[in-house]
């Protein structure tokens, strides 16, 4: 029997946007006392007063390469939060952060997505920036509200539940959520298919048939019991790439987003 995996919990976000507050708080209410819990944050963040709250610290690294550089799974610790550097593109570390979560052997929990509600409100440009990231999420965090229009907090989540998109919308209030059992519940509410488990092709039997043997379908017909009995699959289509990760010939991204530095103006 195989071990168990060890979940692993994304944080997408902007640097500032209070997403190791938010974390602190879904650790103290939405983990069991035999919980051990570790937290991957990249070396570029800098230290915060809730990091003591977010059980053994892990640093990585991001390379130039647009790659994640980081130790294996911290022995006997789980569940385990990997946060993103918020000031680097998210789309190449959702991408990045694929292959390691593979190569370290854990398995997805969740996605979440902590946003910088004022910064988004202020430059409409980033927008776009947050359509990437909700895109990969399963759990959009509404934080930093303080001065944002109702109208504003209206027309974002409108902006996506006009899509039809799965993923749950939850209001930050006083650094937590309502309900962080349900934050961090495992189920998928994404759209994006990056993490979906690809389903094991079970051996199909195949059975011998006696020479001679006859079958008579229901219109009284001689059918042809082989196609019957061991049917052709079909070829699946294969599945279109996801229009983030897609790249053109040359290789830039088929669907780009601004580059959030340009609109940061304090660190996390």
């Amino acid at each position: 029997m195989a071990a168990e995996k060890t979940l692993v919990y994304l944080i997408l976000g902007a640097a500032g946007s209070g997403r190791r507050e938010v974390l602190a708080d879904l650790i103290a209410g939405g983990l069991a006392e035999t919980d051990r819990p570790a937290t991957f944050l990249s070396d570029a963040e800098q230290p915060s007063e809730h990091d003591a709250k977010l059980g053994q610290v892990v640093r990585w690294r991001w390379l130039p390469e647009r790659q994640i550089e980081a130790p294996a799974l911290p022995e006997g610790a789980g569940p385990v939060f990997f946060v993103t550097d918020g000031r680097a593109n998210p789309v190449d570390q959702v991408e990045s952060f694929h292959g390691w979560l593979a190569s370290v052997g854990g398995e997805i929990g969740r996605v979440l997505c902590v946003v910088h509600c004022r910064l988004a409100e202020k430059h409409s440009a980033l927008l776009a920036w947050y359509d990437a990231c909700v895109h990969f999420s399963d759990v959009v965090l509404l934080h930093q509200r303080d001065g944002v229009s109702n109208k504003w907090m209206g027309d974002f989540q409108k902006r996506y539940q006009a899509q039809f998109l799965p993923c749950l919308f939850e209001m930050v209030k006083h650094g937590g959520v309502k309900n962080p059992l349900m934050v961090l519940e495992p189920q998928a509410r994404r759209i994006a298919h990056l993490f979906d488990e690809v389903e094991s092709s079970e051996p199909v039997e195949h059975y011998e048939l006696s020479p001679g043997t006859v079958f008579i379908d229901e219109t009284g017909e001689d059918a042809d019991i082989e196609e019957l009995v061991n049917p052709t699959e079909e070829p699946e289509e294969p599945e279109a790439p996801d229009p983030y990760l897609a790249r053109k010939q040359g290789g830039r991204r088929v669907k780009e987003i601004p580059d959030l530095r340009k609109y940061l103006d304090a660190a996390e």
